[in-house]
């Protein structure tokens, strides 16, 4: 009996300092990877608010985790620290989807070829609580200050793709100026 209750307070205090080491995980891993994920993808940070439009994908491709061969994939890193951002993304006449990613990694809209307008998609991006300008797009508002929007295109075959990329060529993703 002695021994049992020697063990009990270290056993008790084992188990918190575990709890608070995976709350401490849990809270912080999302942060970091969307970090990491945007610095690889803004080319840490000189690259945002600007689409970049990945090549077709191959065996080799690992720009995104577990990438489809018959998707043409765009991304853009966004930050509103000087003010709204606009997203446009063409309409498309197969699946299409944009979605926007807080820094935390939660998917906070999203957007298919069923729900876009016949001219494509047009998303004003605000800062959480922020005045809703003006506009014929849709205002979204962002959890977070820094993002990803990541835009794409079903296109299985060789051609499909250079559609896809051609009409990627008017997509937006810039500070709005109103």
């Amino acid at each position: 009996m002695k021994a049992l209750k020697i063990w009990i307070g270290p056993v008790i205090a084992g188990l918190v300092i575990a709890a608070a080491v995976h709350m401490v995980v849990v809270l912080d891993a999302p942060g970091r990877i969307m970090a990491a994920a945007m610095n690889r993808i803004s080319d840490d940070g000189a690259r945002t608010n600007v689409w970049r439009h990945a090549p077709r994908t191959s065996i080799a491709s690992r720009n995104i985790v577990r990438p489809s061969p018959d998707l043409a994939y765009s991304s853009c890193v966004f930050d509103l620290s000087n003010g709204p951002v606009r997203i446009t993304a063409p309409s498309w006449n197969d699946y299409a989807s944009l979605s926007i990613f807080a820094a935390n990694t939660d998917n906070f809209y999203v957007i298919n070829d069923r729900q876009m307008p016949s001219g494509g998609a047009d998303i004003l991006l605000i800062r959480n609580g922020s005045a809703r300008p003006a506009t014929s797009a849709i205002v979204v508002e962002s959890p977070s200050t820094k993002g990803i929007a990541l835009l794409r295109y079903l296109a299985p075959t060789p051609e499909r793709f250079a559609a896809a990329a051609a009409a990627r060529t008017s997509a937006r993703c810039e500070v709005w100026r109103d």
